[in-house]
């Protein structure tokens, strides 16, 4: 029997998740994945159970980053929205963001299909981003309306990739409050 050493999973969902990013989908082929990984297809599926628990693991990987990157106590209380919405405009259409921004939208189309699963983190992701704007304005339909504008504008930029846009979108929304 070999002494094969079992790798880090959490190291491996790392990994698999950073795959899934650099592709900017989900739907990797397993060999791709695994390929992606270091690790044969095989392995894959005897460490995680399969693809769907692949998903689920990188899913949720995803969402615990993403709740720790966009949580209120990154900013300080005394921060306007203003600034907020900013500093949320440039991370979110930073270079290095691309690939999030597309894998969200390959689960957003997922949640259209009809996916569950992909639908709860859809709405964890806008029950998070309302609690983080909440933080900075009490009104919940500005915050709510703030929300829909800032989702289109992401839209946009990912078709266009012109950023310049958005911004001056949200500056103009800002501003009416």
């Amino acid at each position: 029997m070999q002494n094969e050493k079992r790798p880090d999973l959490q190291n491996l969902l790392a990994m698999s998740l950073a795959a899934f990013i650099r592709a900017g989908t989900i739907d990797l082929s397993l060999d791709r994945l695994a390929e992606s990984v270091g690790v044969s297809k095989r392995m894959l599926i005897h460490y995680f159970g399969g693809r769907e628990e692949i998903e689920e693991r990188a899913m949720t990987l995803l969402e615990d980053r993403l709740r720790q990157q966009f949580a209120p106590e990154t900013f300080p209380p005394s921060t306007s929205l203003t600034v907020v919405v900013d500093a949320l405009w440039n991370r979110t259409t930073a270079p290095e963001s691309r690939g999030v921004l597309l894998l969200i939208m390959d689960l957003s189309r997922r949640a259209w299909n009809g996916s569950a699963r992909a639908k709860a983190f859809y709405a964890e992701q806008q029950r998070l981003w309302i609690e983080l704007l909440l933080g900075f304005s009490p009104n919940i339909s500005f915050v709510e309306d703030l929300l829909q504008l800032f989702q289109g504008a992401v839209l946009a930029y990912l078709i266009t990739g012109d950023c310049d846009a958005g911004r001056r979108s949200l500056t103009r929304f800002l501003s009416s409050e």
